[in-house]
């Protein structure tokens, strides 16, 4: 029998977070994007409950999360939501800065962590140049947070992240802009505390090689510059990794292709599985 959906608070350093959990079977971790909070998993849910233990949250300082401004560690966050879960071990996917976040908790806590997928994500360590467009791009943003015009810088983040920097204005699905502009909005306008991170040290650019256990890469390649380098450096080092570059897709590949990418995801668990 499946176990019903169960969601609620997780007690963390300094407040809880908001997750959800439910189905049976090998774990699944899905962490979101520094442009969304945990509805961005929605068009993976339903098919990868169905056949895996899966828990999504909503990360410090964003959706539900309440949190005070503390020192805390993002690594001890995602194992907390885990433990909660009833998770021993578990493939950790994260997108955008929580790829970063998934790599670094592979490096600490190896025996909880099965497989990686990394879509789209960032790599600690790493301080990669920006191109001058981009960089320009960068400082757009800047100030629209500084000027807390939420509303604007909802728009900016649909712009950048999901069409693509420097692509045409509604390239991306309309729901796939959507919903980022729904997501980034409401997290923006909430203005909730965040903390003082406690990095990984050393970081993770320098242990790639450590990583023992299966490591899928997924990036688009209309993404800005950076976090394409950050995942063609995993996939290079990483001893067991694999890397799918999509030619017209973005920051959120999940959302843009997101039957692609459940099939993907699923396979790759399946992979996962079969060697453990």
């Amino acid at each position: 029998m499946i176990d019903p959906e169960v969601e609620g608070y997780v007690r963390v350093q300094g407040g809880r977070l908001w997750a959800e959990w439910a189905g049976e079977g090998s774990g699944v971790v899905l962490a979101h994007a520094g442009i969304a909070d945990s509805r961005q998993w929605d068009p993976q849910w339903d098919a990868l409950t169905a056949r895996h233990r899966v828990v999504r949250y909503d990360l410090r300082g964003f959706g539900r999360a309440e949190v005070e401004h503390v020192r805390f560690s993002n690594r001890d966050d995602l194992i907390a939501v885990m433990d909660a879960a009833g998770l021993e071990r578990a493939v950790l996917v994260g997108c955008s800065r929580a790829g970063s976040i998934a790599i670094d908790t592979a490096l600490e806590y190896p025996d909880r962590v099965s497989g990686v997928v990394h879509v789209c994500g960032g790599l600690s360590g790493t301080d990669w140049v920006a191109t001058p467009e981009e960089q320009a791009e960068f400082e757009r943003g800047e100030a629209l947070e500084q000027a807390r015009d939420w509303a604007a810088l909802a728009d900016f983040d649909v712009a950048f992240w999901v069409d693509g920097p420097g692509q045409p204005a509604g390239r991306a699905p309309e729901a796939a802009r959507d919903l980022v502009r729904r997501m980034t909005y409401e997290t923006y306008v909430q203005e909730k505390p965040y903390g003082d991170t406690i990095v990984l040290d050393p970081p993770a650019a320098a242990r790639l090689r450590e990583l023992s256990m299966p490591v899928l890469v997924i990036q688009g390649l209309l993404d800005e510059s950076g976090t394409i380098r950050s995942g063609r450096r995993i996939a290079d080092e990483a001893p067991r990794a694999q890397l799918i570059e999509l030619p017209d897709c973005a920051h959120m590949p999940n959302l843009e292709k997101p039957e692609w990418f459940t099939e993907t995801l699923l396979a790759f668990l399946a992979q996962v599985g079969a060697a453990s």
